[in-house]
């Protein structure tokens, strides 16, 4: 794309709204949305607003910050055309006054580490697997934890009533320019699941804001609520986003692959298995972000807690999906879809890259389902847990000279100040839980 074709297109589809779009510390998505008028000054990143008022970006007396268009983002957004006139968007890294990156921009950061992974020899192709409730709302319009879906695992209509909204949503995807490669109802009810192509990671971190957006946007369409909470229903699987990952040579062979090696694996892929391995208790604060996202990583319900890789085990924190050549990848089950992908995807990729530099050994294949092994078993297994609270993942957080390193200052302090507090506010809540179990009684 250059900003003639963007020009062209915007003439010809009759575009007169257009949203300039990134995403704070926290992957909300943002956007500034300007009239017609204002594009041509937009796609020459002339844009400015206030930095101060996005959570992790700036104080007040530095607040003015430029947006850079991404051309290559450009798209129509399908559901916003009203009588012919229609809307895009463009995806913006985030710039200071004086022209230069802003550290705290979190695209900005994932684009310093995949420069630094391409000295090494490596492009980073990424592909997730968010999963999704889709509840009803009340008669104000509120969301609530309800459906009237009985499905489960796969499950056909009409007991998948949600299939007429996965449908609108993939439609929506695909004329977004998203290659979707299959969609299902997945284990619990009201939960499902839409997968796309992988993609360089920078594109596979767009396409999951992308997504999450597209989902929200048509199910409420629907009259329906989308969340990606990880863990809205006791005693029902939560949602994950399960992460494929690989590394590519610059050649464009996939640097896994090895068709001599065990499991036709590759020296590269063990060490980067074993890197995902020492810092996954590190890196978790990053890919599993809120309170509730330590109320999926529980054992049972396919939550990946222990820190084990397996060729086919699904209670392992990785697992090698069978196929192999330029499809060999790494897939890594813990992040959940509220995690911010720009920062999941450097925490990710820097960890494996460690385990490659330093080449590291990775523990041995754990085959069995861990959820039956005894603590003595895990233990001469040397099979350790994941965190089991955001504090525990903060503690470890903090430990990790990798976690400061793959953020950068900015983000890392910005980020930790946010989380700790959120903790602190969980902690001293009143819970309906401890009302339920200790008012009456005491």
């Amino acid at each position: 794309m250059t900003k003639q074709d963007i020009l062209q297109i915007i003439q010809e589809e009759n575009i007169h709204f257009f949203r300039l779009q990134f995403v704070d510390v926290n992957g909300f998505m943002k956007n500034v949305a300007i009239p017609r008028s204002q594009i041509e000054k937009a796609l020459d990143g002339e844009m400015m607003f206030d930095g101060s008022s996005i959570d992790g970006f700036t104080r007040i007396n530095e607040s003015d910050m430029y947006l850079k268009p991404d051309y290559d983002t450009f798209v129509i957004l399908p559901w916003r055309n009203k009588n012919g006139v229609a809307a895009a968007r463009i995806i913006c890294d985030v710039a200071k006054t004086d022209g230069t990156p802003f550290a705290g921009c979190p695209r900005v950061n994932l684009k310093r580490v995949l420069a630094e992974a391409r000295k090494l020899g490596y492009t980073m192709k990424v592909g997730t697997e968010c999963e999704f409730f889709l509840f009803n709302r009340d008669a104000a319009g509120a969301p609530t934890t309800a459906t009237n879906d009985a499905a489960g695992y796969f499950s056909v209509d009409p007991e998948d009533s949600g299939i007429d909204c996965r449908r609108e949503i993939i439609e929506t995807l695909e004329q977004m320019g998203f290659e979707i490669e299959a969609s299902h109802h997945e284990v619990a009810r009201g939960q499902h699941e839409v997968n796309c192509k992988y993609a360089d990671a920078l594109t596979c971190a767009d396409n999951t804001v992308t997504f999450k957006w597209v989902v929200k946007t048509i199910a409420s369409k629907h009259n329906l609520h989308a969340t990606f909470m990880p863990k809205p229903l006791f005693g029902i699987n939560g949602s994950g986003m399960h992460t494929n990952q690989s590394l590519f040579n610059l050649d464009g062979s996939n640097a896994f692959f090895d068709p001599a090696g065990p499991l036709q694996l590759s020296q590269v892929a063990y060490q980067y298995i074993a890197g995902i391995a020492e810092h996954a208790r590190g890196f978790a604060a990053v890919t599993n972000p809120l309170v509730n996202s330590y109320k999926r990583l529980v054992s049972g319900h396919e939550a990946p807690v222990y820190v084990a890789w397996s060729a086919s085990n699904r209670s392992a924190l990785m697992r090698i999906p069978a196929s192999r050549n330029l499809s060999t990848r790494v897939e890594v089950r813990c992040p959940d879809p509220t995690c911010n992908p720009y920062l999941a995807f450097a925490m990710m990729l820097n960890s494996g890259l460690d385990g490659i530099k330093k080449q590291l050994t990775p523990p041995k294949s754990v085959d069995v389902n861990i959820y039956k092994l005894t603590p003595n078993q895990m233990k001469r297994a040397k099979i350790d847990s994941m965190p089991g609270s955001l504090k525990e993942a903060l503690s470890e957080f903090k430990k990790s000279p990798l976690a400061r390193e793959t953020l950068g200052d900015h983000i890392y302090a910005k980020y930790l100040l946010g989380k700790e507090k959120e903790w602190e506010a969980f902690r001293t809540a009143v819970t309906d839980w401890e009302l339920k179990s200790y008012l009456d009684i005491y």
